[in-house]
């Protein structure tokens, strides 16, 4: 019979882990902090797949067993980077669609803030579009579920915010709510096969606004007979 290896805080090592996570010290959160930093170099450029807790550790110029005192897998480092990132983007949509400006106002606001958002946690989010989920492993699944929930907040809040300018008038009926808001958000996701900060004449907030002006124009001219 088959024993399996204790995981998580079961483990001396997971025990350790989780106390020093509880002490939240300087100094542990400041080395958590290098290994994310690291972590989201080696996803860039390895990819998900082609990462691994060894590359993180030579990226640093550590021992790997050194690594797992602060993180147990690659799995819960991608989830370390990209998380916060996501959640934020999230409540910021719903805050935007929640709001009482007009419709054309929250769109414009919202691909910006996008934009924006990809800008200034480059290249976070473009690991995340790049990855896609798909790339994940089924002992993800639960996190794929959350992760997809909070993708599912941002389309609905495009959508709300186009449906409601349908509503009042401010945008003409261009197509289905749903396809117009896929199309939102594929340009702006578009730019990681671009987009670099260092190398744009444009910031990634003045992109932002081109693409939404663009956008909301075509939203608003009046169809040709």
């Amino acid at each position: 019979m088959k024993t399996q290896r204790a995981q998580g805080p079961k483990t001396l090592m997971g025990k350790r882990r989780t106390a020093a996570k509880n002490e939240s010290s300087a100094s542990y959160q400041k080395r958590r902090q290098e290994i994310a930093e690291a972590g989201v170099r080696v996803f860039d450029r390895l990819g998900f797949q082609g990462a691994s807790i060894s590359a993180v550790a030579a990226e640093l110029g550590i021992d790997r067993a050194s690594i797992y005192y602060y993180i147990s897998s690659k799995e819960e480092l991608f989830d370390e980077v990209i998380r916060t990132v996501i959640e934020r983007n999230a409540e910021m949509a719903e805050r935007i669609r929640r709001s009482d400006a007009p419709p054309r106002d929250k769109l414009h606001e919202l691909i910006v803030a996008l934009m924006k958002s990809y800008g200034d946690h480059y290249p976070l989010i473009y690991i995340y579009i790049r990855e896609n989920l798909s790339h994940v492993s089924d002992k993800r699944s639960a996190w794929s579920t959350q992760m997809r929930a909070l993708n599912h907040i941002v389309e609905d809040a495009i959508i709300a915010i186009i449906e409601e300018g349908e509503a009042s008038g401010a945008f003409r009926a261009a197509g289905d709510p749903r396809v117009l808001a896929y199309g939102v958000l594929g340009v702006v996701g578009w730019t990681h096969r671009w987009f670099r900060p260092a190398d744009s004449a444009l910031s990634a907030e003045e992109i932002g606004r081109v693409y939404a002006d663009m956008l909301i124009d075509g939203l608003t001219r009046p169809s040709t007979p």
